[in-house]
């Protein structure tokens, strides 16, 4: 009795917003179809047997596990390397580290600590200011608009800098590139001015359909690339910097010194590998499916009366997008609870964040159990889920 108690004052604390987030994930894992299930929403016991049945299909569980690198880690690494067309790859444990290690390596060799990228880049948003606190480089802005920088804001930057560093996808833009011609562009803007350029690469993985070009090739016009193995690729955790091999020996030496010489990985290091098997090749269709529904979100919207909607990019890039909606984003985000509740379907599960007075957005992904919707399904979720957000609206 104590406990049901002291469980309800706890709930009694918690804001209207988080209990409203606590069901609104709670409706997520309940529901019977999304559009994407990232495996890190899974169980322990999920994620565990999914690595214990997927694993001996890509590495020998017979061979010692790794230690301090080597193993199943270097395995990884090379497989990496020959993936993206380099000399050699680091693992990391994070794409923070990672970064951080190849910019300042690069500022040793170019004799210039300033980085030069977009106010909207994953370093200037979501580390805390790490580049400059943690590594002592400086940064510089060439642009904060929703895009990727041009080849004459490239040119045109009135400060020197060593290295030029493109996220692409640029995320917080509504996972947008360039197109081909115009990354070309920029990359030799950026060698005109003796520059060094790194990709931010983190889901460059999904890349190729947008440029029509292999991973290889994206790869090869940077001096050096950073991969995730999480977010597209469903791993553990964990990232990887490709590179000439005098980098990527630098590297590692840093990687030891910032504390990323971990003992043992294998968990993490087969995980990615099983996602360089089964995540990657699926990806191109992630990516053709995710312009279907985006299509078909606007014709639903279009169709239900909403004043106001956008998806951005009209056209994704990727297998991620953002919907735009002139609601608040409780309002959003109870109406996707209440649909999910309801339905067992999901359409939009991810968080709404404010992006204006009355003006909110949120994040799409496609993965595999999205490729079950047809264009007729995300129409009438969304006809249903703006009759729930009017209802909600009108209290």
């Amino acid at each position: 009795m104590r406990d049901t108690a002291e469980q309800s004052g706890q709930d009694e604390e918690k804001s209207p917003r988080e209990r409203l987030r606590e069901r609104r994930t709670a409706a997520f894992r309940a529901a019977e179809r999304v559009l994407s299930r990232g495996g890190y929403h899974g169980t322990l016991r999920e994620r565990l047997t999914l690595l214990q049945d997927a694993a001996p299909e890509v590495y020998d569980l017979d061979e010692r596990a790794d230690i301090y690198g080597n193993g199943v880690v270097a395995a990884l690494e090379e497989r990496v390397a020959a993936l993206l067309g380099t000399e050699a790859a680091a693992f990391f444990p994070t794409g923070t580290m990672a970064q951080q290690v190849a910019l300042r390596c690069w500022a040793g060799r170019t004799g210039d600590r300033t980085v030069a990228l977009h106010g909207l880049a994953h370093p200037e948003v979501h580390e805390r200011g790490a580049l400059s606190v943690v590594s002592g480089l400086r940064t510089v802005r060439l642009t904060s608009e929703p895009r990727l920088p041009t080849a004459d804001e490239v040119r045109a930057f009135e400060e020197p800098f060593g290295a030029l560093m493109l996220e692409l996808p640029l995320r917080d833009a509504g996972f947008v590139l360039p197109t081909w011609e115009e990354l070309n562009e920029v990359v030799e803007a950026a060698r005109e001015r003796d520059a060094v350029v790194h990709f931010d690469g983190a889901r460059l993985w999904e890349s190729t359909v947008h440029f029509g070009r292999s991973l290889d090739e994206t790869a090869g016009l940077a001096d050096s690339v950073y991969v995730s193995f999480y977010k597209s690729l469903d791993g553990f955790g964990g990232a990887a910097l490709a590179g000439p091999h005098t980098l990527i020996e630098e590297a590692k030496a840093w990687r030891h010194r910032y504390g990323g010489m971990v003992f043992q990985q294998f968990p993490t290091a087969l995980s990615a590998l099983v996602g360089l098997e089964r995540e990657l090749p699926r990806l191109p269709g992630y990516v053709r499916h995710a312009r279907v529904v985006a299509a078909a979100l606007r014709e639903g919207f279009a169709e239900s009366g909403v004043a106001w909607a956008r998806v951005h990019p009209e056209v994704p890039h990727t297998h991620e997008f953002r919907v735009w909606l002139p609601y608040e984003a409780d309002v959003l985000a109870e109406a996707a609870a209440l649909q999910a509740e309801e339905t067992g379907s999901m359409l939009f599960a991810s968080a709404w964040d404010t992006g204006g007075p009355g003006l909110s957005f949120t994040e799409v992904t496609i993965r595999s159990q999205g490729l079950e919707w047809t264009a007729d399904d995300v129409r009438a979720a969304v006809a249903d889920f703006v009759a729930r957000v009017a209802s909600v609206a009108g209290g």
